[in-house]
């Protein structure tokens, strides 16, 4: 039986890389395939066999201890070598697969691995190869100044929180980590947008060692959107499913809401929640639902005529846009990152990101519109299916 291990910094759905790990993980046991978590220790994970080895918790928030503890371990210090080895012992993986490891876990891990002969491949989820604050924004619109190796930037603009330490310590990160030492020690990046593999491919990583995979629509839910009856069966409103944060440019989104005469429904928490409640709460056509459960998102989506993500940053292969096509509801998404890639005429619209009077005019034609839900959700769902991406993983990143 093939092993492999997959290494994470946190082992719960705490965001969109976490619940491609869970996703990953339960097809691969459900395949036959011998698979185990490393992750960082931390209250919230999830019960697994190797939990007492994860690397010790760090923190960057609190007094200078926890400061100096959390930047030892961006530069591969601490027990997270030790703790990893004694994984690689006991487990004799055959793949090493890399997700979201900076900062709470360390690219030291792919290192040690390498050492070993194990092959090691890495699923991009964000930027912080090329951007070591790693989503791209600059004074919040998309910045590129780093892609080509001028990582001081980090520290001219204090990218991160405004604060010179916090942005040295990305800095070194960056120094340390380069993009030669992490080719070295890679075998294959995969990169779950066509966006993603070309910004790599400006930022100088090698063409032969980028492999475009999409995430994939976890089995559960494709049973649940395949025989849901009421696919199209829509109600008079559409819906936004996501983090309630400037760059999801939902506060664009609320404005041009609050003078359209369509029902608009919100699903989601995050820093903006408080204030754009407050600032919406006389407006009769914008309802906040708060945080769903999975069944209550995919609940919103098979019942809404319109999905829209607004996103004002480089969003690789964004979840909420796939769900809501396999859901059979057309997106109307920002022409940032690599939402383009997955709508066309017969599944949405484009806007310009940053541009409300065009999101306006994409929101209202698209509710004017008679979509196909059925076809919609039949597409996607077959090209976002398990089936396909187990393939794809195990003959095409893996070579079992």
């Amino acid at each position: 039986m093939k092993r492999v291990l997959l290494v994470n910094k946190f082992y719960y759905p705490r965001g969109g890389d976490c619940v491609v790990v869970l996703n990953t993980e339960a097809l691969l046991r459900d395949n036959g395939v011998d698979v185990q978590v490393f992750a960082m220790e931390y209250p919230d994970n999830l019960p697994t066999r190797y939990q007492q080895q994860f690397a010790s918790e760090v923190s960057f928030a609190g007094g200078l201890g926890n400061q100096w503890r959390a930047m030892k371990r961006t530069l591969g210090m601490g027990d997270v070598r030790s703790r990893f080895e004694a994984v690689l012992d006991d487990f004799k993986p055959d793949v090493v697969h890399l997700h979201n490891i900076h900062s709470y876990l360390s690219p030291v891990v792919g290192e040690l691995a390498h050492k070993r002969g194990i092959r090691v491949v890495w699923t991009l989820h964000d930027h912080k190869l090329l951007c070591p604050r790693y989503d791209c924004l600059l004074d919040g619109k998309p910045c590129e100044q780093c892609f080509t190796g001028a990582k001081r930037n980090v520290l001219t603009h204090r990218c991160m929180k405004g604060s010179l330490p916090a942005s040295t310590v990305a800095w070194l990160e960056a120094k340390k980590w380069n993009r030669q030492r992490l080719e070295k020690n890679t075998d294959l990046f995969v990169c779950p947008s066509e966006f993603m593999a070309d910004k790599m491919r400006v930022g100088g990583f090698a063409p032969a060692k980028l492999k475009v995979l999409n995430n994939f629509l976890d089995p559960v839910k494709r049973v649940h959107y395949q025989t849901v009856d009421n696919v199209t069966t829509r109600e008079d409103f559409y819906c936004f499913v996501g983090r309630l944060s400037k760059e999801k440019g939902v506060a664009d989104l609320l404005e041009v809401a609050s003078r359209l005469p369509y029902r608009l429904k919100v699903a989601g928490g995050g820093p903006l929640a408080d204030e754009l409640k407050k600032k919406y709460a006389d407006c009769p056509n914008i309802e906040f639902l708060g945080m769903l459960d999975a069944e209550g998102v995919a609940s919103l989506l098979t019942h809404a005529r319109l999905s829209v993500v607004p996103s004002q940053c480089y969003e690789n292969n964004p979840l909420s846009v796939i769900e809501s096509l396999c859901a059979g509801t057309p997106v109307a998404g920002a022409h940032m990152g690599g939402i383009p890639e997955l709508i066309d005429s017969e599944s949405g619209v484009t806007f310009q990101a940053f541009n409300r009077e065009n999101m306006e005019t994409a929101i209202t034609m698209s509710m004017a519109r008679e979509w196909n839900h059925a076809e919609i959700a039949r597409q996607f769902l077959d090209r976002f299916g398990p089936d396909r991406h187990l393939n794809k993983l195990l003959n095409d990143i893996y070579l079992f």
